[in-house]
């Protein structure tokens, strides 16, 4: 049998609330490669064990009627896939909690709200931004997005064991916000764009790096702009520890 894999270490700066001390002594499993989620969780005091999903990430956004749930639907699939692949694997020593996240970037957000709900707004139309295919198409980007916003907005899914079947449970919630873009000369949005850094993110640019020099301002969770929507996360654990004693008790 293989050893049971050590559980995920509660660092010791966290704050002793209720979501994080459940989680003192369980096997917490991050679904994603990111190092920026990882580093964001160790901010506030979680080291999860990391073991990136396989999921393939083929939906299609065209399915979703609300945009906002296409990061729902893509963190609860690597969630799960984790989960069921980690319990096959050993049965005995499956993960408590699993975290799936996956953070899309959306253009011509309306700037007075990041709670505006977009089926009250009919005229606007919100273009999916991936990640740059290559240098000119991160330029392409970030001419669009000069001089306006968008909206940054993080899907993220907890997979835990429960009795019933199919013996998970799935919980998950959506962060959103505003990201506002300077009126940049050409020559910096070229320059960013040359440097690369934009490349493997979901709209082409890094606030936490480089790309913060493109930044107005920000409305909402900054760390949810850079992947992971810590503040929410920790709540909605605190919430599943109140509603139910037996929360990662099975």
């Amino acid at each position: 049998m293989a050893p049971k894999p050590p559980p995920a270490a509660v660092l010791p700066h966290a704050l002793h609330i209720p979501g994080i001390n459940k989680l003192a002594g369980k096997r917490v499993v991050l679904a994603s490669g990111s190092p920026r989620r990882k580093e964001i969780l160790q901010i506030f005091g979680l080291a999860p064990e990391v073991v990136p999903s396989s999921f393939p990430e083929n939906l299609s956004p065209a399915d979703f009627e609300n945009i906002h749930e296409y990061p729902v639907a893509t963190a609860t699939h690597k969630a799960v896939e984790v989960y069921e692949r980690l319990v096959l694997a050993d049965p005995e020593n499956g993960p408590d909690l699993v975290i799936g996240a996956d953070t899309v970037v959306l253009t011509h957000a309306q700037p007075f709200s990041s709670d505006v709900a977009y089926s009250e707004l009919p005229s606007v139309t919100q273009e999916l931004l991936e990640k740059p295919e290559n240098k000119a198409d991160n330029l392409r980007m970030l001419q669009d997005l000069n001089g306006s916003v968008c909206e940054v907005v993080t899907g993220v899914s907890l997979v835990f064991p429960v009795i019933t079947s199919p013996g998970f449970s799935i919980r998950s919630l959506e962060e959103r916000s505003l990201v506002y873009f300077s009126d940049n000369a050409s020559s910096l949005l070229r320059a960013y764009a040359d440097s690369g850094e934009g490349l493997d993110r979901a709209g082409g640019f890094a606030v936490q790096g480089l790309g913060g020099l493109l930044i107005r301002k920000i409305e909402g969770d900054y760390h949810n702009v850079v992947g992971f929507p810590a503040a929410s996360f920790f709540r909605l654990l605190d919430l599943l520890v109140e509603e139910d004693d037996d929360f990662l008790e099975v």
